[in-house]
């Protein structure tokens, strides 16, 4: 556009000058055509200047670092030496704002404070205005300088954000870093990755944990079942045996960890501080409540003392310590999921503290009695339990299976966690923001249905699902115990509650929710994670929330925002935020574009047709001034509101500019137009005064001129309010006054443009006004006003004709090469982030393989399949099955790119197999093929009705199928190798 104005301009002089009036070119003329042709370039380079929308990068800009506010080099650097001198008790997010930082790779970062992370991730260039820190005080992957006090936190992840606005920060910030988040901090999200801002606004779905999330994370034991005795609250210490009371306190003080205690409250009638581990400190609030003290058991049993100890994990659900007894024997001690623990015991205690069989139909009416009624309260119960061991034969504490099995049930407590009050209000937002919120927790069914319940995640009479993660993966998985996304698609968009589920489980479930078809569009995951194991589920999802308070460094890592109060309501607040960036940006987008369509038509149309532009160059960067810096300040900083909750989340490939905003554009472009072409030809007859138009080279400023350029700036000042509201409301005020940056800027802008009109002279190109002049200027302005509310009149549904901007491009357009680029990435990311757990577990199936294979020579079987090679793929399979079982062990994941390059296989299979079948030993008799293949015509898969759902399913059964074709064997490979052999 630029380009061809010029050259008009340059042809028009040249044809009118030399043509049309026929001057020749005298040689003493030539500075003045130098000077035509300099002013034609200068107009080109106005026009190309407000062409470009150099705003947007700073409005993205602004608006993400609006949400996570701080302050730059010179603030934290002018605070330099304040920080280490504040009390412990004192120090804040923002007291710590100059506390020194040392320069690494990538990032410097001060300490945090009161079991908070309260620093933002600072830019390299704080690196060298730096002090340095002694090699003591480093901690990789980035190092930092500690405050002296105990809660001080870890890194939190690389310095830069990985995402595409990083160059838009160091234009707008001219390479200061974000020092502090302020704006979010205020509402508990520490923010590590800005693009999850936005992001967050646009989630469908919110994959929460329960404890500490939904919930207090303040543990109570409010019910007990004690020597056959179901207590509904506390029982009097009088009424227990002694035998069990010492049982009960021994086993609950020395079988947690001796970092949890219960200590005094800060306040006079506070509660107690719960420190550690808040189940553990829930069992230890029973042993004070039974008026036993825990510290002087643990006195005299110090931790250096315990001979051996069981930790907890996913996969034992319980913890286990052993101590010895001054009679040399041994005494385990052990605590867990009630239901797991109790399928371990084969003795329970009685009324007078002695052992009693326990059978498993007393366990089964435990369960039905006591164990469900306690988890439909919403309590999580916990058994207590312990076995004696003799002290010779030493037993063999690394044989797991014995070791924890036979024990004597000691008691079974339900534990409260209460529901956080602002939660279920938290909810609501989210689902009628279209935001689906599931559960996922490793507590019993029962237990996590009754807080869905009162959370508001389900609700009596829906469709919804409530299943086990042992469940959710025989319904996702095939016969070969593969995960199907097929299956994953069935499920996913009815669960509402996964209980009793692993880590694995959780990144199943999510990797499954965003490679879905199911729906139009892609759904957009948001997770909450605490523990290490998360890590792959949080970098995973879209957005991942760390929990500030409970979470572990392994998951803070993995995560893009950290929640320093470990609430669900903060995640809410993050959705708010992130809508409104995406509606900041797109306000801005509809303001500039409008300025920018009516000052290119008449820069270009004005020049093209006066030789000169009504717009001079000085007034078209003062427009410019306006439009983009002072604009995206202005409408990149509205604070958000409860209103942006009303609405659906917009969906990954919707158009930035919608046909609303394009009606708005075109609309209020028309207007200008229409106003400015009327003042530059008939201005001069409305007003009484000379013509501006055809004026000579170096002629003064004209009033003609000044009156165009002063209505044009009005009419943007008036539109930019207009411009707050993107949806087609019709109060443009509402709210106005609580973003005071957008009343400055305006007012200021206003006062401003008085000065450069009055007293601007030559250099601004502009004469002063009169005041009758000036409200004729303001009147068409304010005039903007009144025709927004025309537009919006308009319904767009009947303007056929708009078309949407800014849309996606769709995944068939994409060219494939980039979208294997993409993959690439993605799987590569993914490799990395699990390349040791794939090597381990490929290991350990090789190894176990091959001892299988071992036992099954030593065991005498038959060689005789194995010993045929015939050409048919079929019969091969048929004949040799450990060829088969190397196959499925050596090259699990590889023989395909999705299973290679994905965690899915390599996470998920090993702990399949552990918790719900037996090794299988593959055998190489053909008569084991006739006994399955009759067991396989014997059996039919059973289907029942799921209780845990209010809606009837369709069971998904696992059978194993042996017949089915493996790829023959390449010469030189392993496989022939073992066939050779054979």
């Amino acid at each position: 556009m630029s380009a061809i104005t010029v050259i008009i301009l340059v042809l028009y002089f040249t044809v009118d000058t030399f043509v049309v009036n026929k001057k020749p070119w005298l040689p003493e003329c030539t500075p003045v055509y130098v000077q035509y042709f300099v002013k034609f370039f200068i107009i080109g380079v106005t026009v190309l200047v407000v062409a470009v929308p150099e705003g947007l990068p700073l409005a993205v800009t602004i608006s993400l670092a609006y949400s996570v506010k701080g302050r730059g080099l010179a603030r934290a650097v002018a605070l330099g030496s304040a920080a280490p001198n504040i009390p412990a008790k004192d120090r804040s997010p923002t007291s710590l704002l100059g506390t020194p930082v040392v320069s690494c790779d990538p990032c410097r970062l001060p300490a945090g404070a009161q079991g908070r992370e309260s620093l933002r991730r600072l830019s390299p260039a704080l690196g060298s205005a730096a002090p340095s820190v002694p090699a003591t005080d480093r901690i990789a992957p980035c190092w930092y300088p500690s405050l002296g006090t105990p809660e001080a936190f870890p890194a939190l992840g690389s310095a830069t954000p990985q995402r595409p606005c990083n160059s838009f920060l160091v234009g707008m910030v001219g390479g200061r870093g974000l020092a502090v988040a302020k704006k979010m901090m205020k509402d508990n999200n520490l923010v590590r990755h800005l693009d999850a801002c936005e992001t967050m606004g646009n989630a469908t779905a919110i994959c929460s944990d329960k404890t500490g999330t939904l919930t207090t994370n303040r543990m109570t034991v409010v019910q007990a079942y004690l020597g056959d005795v179901h207590y509904k609250e506390i029982p009097d210490p009088s009424s227990i045996n002694a035998k069990t009371m010492e049982l009960l306190v021994n086993a609950i003080a020395i079988n947690s960890a001796y970092t949890t205690k219960i200590l005094p409250p800060e306040k006079e009638g506070a509660l107690p501080r719960q420190v550690g581990n808040k189940t553990e400190c829930g069992l230890l609030g029973f042993v004070l409540d039974l008026k036993q003290d825990y510290d002087a058991v643990r006195s005299q049993m110090p931790e250096e003392k315990l001979y051996k100890v069981y930790t907890f994990n996913s996969v034992r659900k319980s913890m286990s310590t052993v101590i010895k007894l001054p009679d040399e024997s041994f005494r385990m001690y052990s605590k867990g999921a009630s239901e797991i623990v109790l399928k371990k015991c084969c003795k329970i205690l009685n009324g007078s503290g002695e052992p009693r069989v326990f059978r498993p139909r007393d366990r089964d009416e435990m369960v039905k009695k006591v164990i469900e009624p306690m988890a439909c309260d919403g309590l999580r119960t916990i058994c207590v339990a312990y076995r004696d061991f003799p002290s010779s034969p030493e037993p063999d504490w690394d044989n797991e299976n014995d070791i924890l099995n036979d024990l004597t049930c000691i008691c079974v407590v339900g534990i409260e966690d209460p529901v956080r009050p602002e939660v279920p209000e938290a909810i609501r937002k989210c689902q009628r923001a279209g935001i689906t919120v599931r559960m996922v927790t490793g507590d019993n069914i029962n237990t996590a249905r009754a807080i869905a319940i009162k959370c508001g995640i389900i609700h009596p009479g829906e469709d919804f699902l409530c299943i086990e993660g042992k469940e959710f993966n025989q319904r996702i998985r095939n016969e070969k115990g593969e995960i199907e996304q097929e299956r994953i698609d069935k499920i996913w968009p009815k669960l509402r509650v996964l209980a009793r589920s692993s880590p694995t489980d959780k990144h199943t479930l999510v990797k499954g929710i965003i490679d879905s078809t199911h729906t139009e569009q892609r759904q957009v995951v948001a997770v909450t994670g605490d523990g290490t194991n998360d890590g792959p589920a949080l970098k995973k999802a879209d957005v991942g929330f760390a929990m500030g308070i409970a979470g572990t460094d392994v998951a803070k890592e993995a995560s893009d925002i950290i929640l320093t109060d470990d609430n669900f309501s903060s995640i809410v607040k993050a959705v708010m935020w992130g809508r409104n960036v995406y509606d900041s940006i797109s306000k801005f987008l509809q303001f500039q574009l409008t300025v920018n369509v009516v000052a290119v038509i008449v820069a270009f149309t004005g020049a093209c047709i006066t030789q000169d532009s009504p717009l001079k160059a000085v007034q078209m960067l003062w427009v410019n001034l306006i439009m983009d810096t002072f604009a995206s300040l202005a409408l990149a900083t509205e604070p958000p509101t409860e209103t942006l909750l009303l609405r659906k989340p917009y969906g990954r490939n919707k158009p930035l500019i919608s046909r609303t905003m394009m009606k708005n554009i075109l609309g209020h472009a028309v207007y200008q137009l229409t106003l400015i072409f009327t003042l530059l030809f008939v201005g001069e007859k409305m007003f009484e005064i000379d013509s501006g138009r055809n004026a000579p080279l170096h002629s003064p400023p004209s009033e003609h001129y000044t009156i165009i350029f002063n209505t044009f700036v009005m009419m943007q000042l008036f539109n930019e309010i207009n411009a707050r509201k993107i949806h087609g409301e019709r109060n443009v005020f509402d709210g106005i006054f609580r973003n005071p940056i957008f009343c400055t800027i305006v007012l200021g802008t206003f006062a401003i443009q008085i000065v450069i009109v009055q007293f601007g002279g030559k250099p601004f190109s502009c004469s002063p006004l009169q005041l009758d002049q000036w409200m004729w200027c303001i009147f068409i302005g304010l005039g903007e006003l009144v025709w927004g509310q025309v537009i919006a009149t308009i319904p767009t549904s009947r303007l056929k004709f708009l078309k949407e901007a800014g849309r996606l491009t769709q995944k068939e357009e994409i060219p494939e090469e980039e979208l294997n680029e993409d993959v690439e990435e993605i799987d590569h990311a993914e490799r990395e982030l699990r390349r040791g757990q794939i090597l381990w577990f490929r290991g350990l199936n090789r190894i176990q393989t091959q001892i299988e294979v071992v036992n099954t020579f030593k065991s005498g079987a038959s060689f005789q399949g194995a010993l045929r090679r015939q050409s048919s793929v079929t019969s091969q399979s048929q004949d040799i099955r450990v060829v088969k079982a190397f196959r499925s062990s050596l090259y699990e994941g590889l023989e395909k790119p999705e299973s290679r390059t994905s965690i899915h296989n390599f996470m998920a299979h090993p702990e399949f197999r552990i918790e719900d079948s037996q090794p299988h030993i593959p055998l190489i008799d053909d008569t084991d093929l006739e006994e399955d293949a009759a067991l396989k015509q014997n059996s039919s898969p059973p289907s029942s009705l799921n209780k845990n759902n209010s809606a009837i399913d369709s069971g998904i059964n696992l059978t194993t199928d042996t017949s089915k074709s493996a790829t023959s064997s390449s010469p030189g490979s392993p496989i022939h190798s073992l066939e050779t052999s054979l």
